[in-house]
């Protein structure tokens, strides 16, 4: 009889895709947490099962060095983000255990989520709403509205985006549908990648041209605090700034001073430096920024989407295939040379 690894899950998962990797696995699922601790911890009691688990899959959950010592059998771990945040990397290394990712999971809905709040934040949604809530609009000037959120249309104006890896093509995508011409900031793309839809252009050029600019670069030493009083600088007082990815990467003195001083016409965020944003958040007191509380992943579908690839690269290790998304495969193949 072929030997059917076993999966121990603890991420949130897609039920059918589990059930269909019951071919050549077997898969215990465990109720997923959200509190992000360790999965040796004495309270989620499972020493059992981690003793006999040859595959972990895990989001929020830490894979730590208490976890693998509980985990004698343990030959990969798939992290069902697009950096195991959650693994300590080194030590399973160490153990020659691949650590696999999730790359992209969340792309479509972060698009999805980066192009709401764009449109909000440029057509003032937030604002209008409130105001309206608070009982403003009145008969003594029904038209007050109309002039007080007056702003622009999309087509034939210009995106900026930071970044064109997975959610950024799929904001140019996105744009594109809108009649909108993109500029493309990524000094890791030859100058054709994106053909007619959108031009690779330097970073200077995107920040002073832009429209908007949406940010989507990925947080790494080489990125963050990459928009600085410079670059901000170069915006034009008509634009908008947006950031759904992560903020970072823009310098946050110096962000804080253009809003302050009103030199942008709006911006929009779904991250922020201190998170959960406190209430005494100077964000709080500008009307023309419009806020959502970090929920572009917040969809089920990226569960599936997880699911799905946490499945495919499991069938290509059993296999011995080359696997796409590991984390450490370097570092085991040094160890392995």
């Amino acid at each position: 009889m072929t030997h059917r690894p076993k999966i121990l899950v603890t991420a949130a998962f897609d039920e059918g895709v589990a059930a269909a990797l019951a071919d050549a696995f077997d898969v215990e699922l465990v109720e997923a947490t959200m509190d992000g601790a360790s999965l040796a911890a004495a309270d989620r009691g499972l020493a059992a099962q981690l003793a006999s688990a040859e595959v972990i899959i895990a989001e929020l959950d830490v894979v730590d060095e208490a976890t693998l010592a509980l985990a004698p059998a343990l030959k990969a771990v798939v992290s069902c983000r697009a950096k195991p945040v959650n693994v300590d990397l080194d030590a399973c290394t160490a153990r020659g255990i691949p650590v696999i990712t999730t790359p992209g999971r969340n792309a479509e809905v972060t698009a999805d989520l980066s192009f709401a709040l764009l449109m909000a934040t440029v057509r003032h949604v937030s604002a209008s709403e409130r105001w309206l809530r608070e009982g403003n609009w009145t008969a003594d000037d029904v038209f007050e509205p109309y002039e007080r959120f007056r702003s622009i249309g999309l087509g034939g104006r210009t995106l900026g985006v930071l970044g064109g890896g997975a959610v950024g093509r799929r904001m140019v995508r996105r744009a594109r549908g809108f009649g909108m011409d993109v500029l493309v900031y990524d000094p890791f793309l030859p100058a054709d990648a994106f053909g007619e839809e959108a031009r690779i252009a330097p970073l200077d050029e995107v920040m002073s041209s832009a429209d908007i600019v949406t940010v989507h670069v990925p947080l790494m030493p080489e990125t963050e605090g990459l928009i600085g009083a410079r670059e901000l600088a170069l915006m034009k007082p008509s634009a908008f700034l947006v950031n759904a990815g992560r903020a970072a990467i823009v310098a946050e003195a110096a962000l804080m001073e253009v809003l302050r001083e009103r030199r942008i016409a709006g911006a929009g965020f779904d991250v922020f430096y201190e998170e959960p944003l406190p209430r005494d958040s100077e964000l709080f007191s500008f009307e023309h920024v419009t806020m959502t509380p970090h929920i572009a992943g917040a969809s089920d579908d990226v569960i599936a989407e997880h699911s799905r690839i946490a499945a495919a690269a499991l069938r290509s290790w059993l296999a011995g295939e080359q696997v796409p998304g590991v984390a450490n495969a370097r570092a085991l193949a040094e160890r392995a040379a």
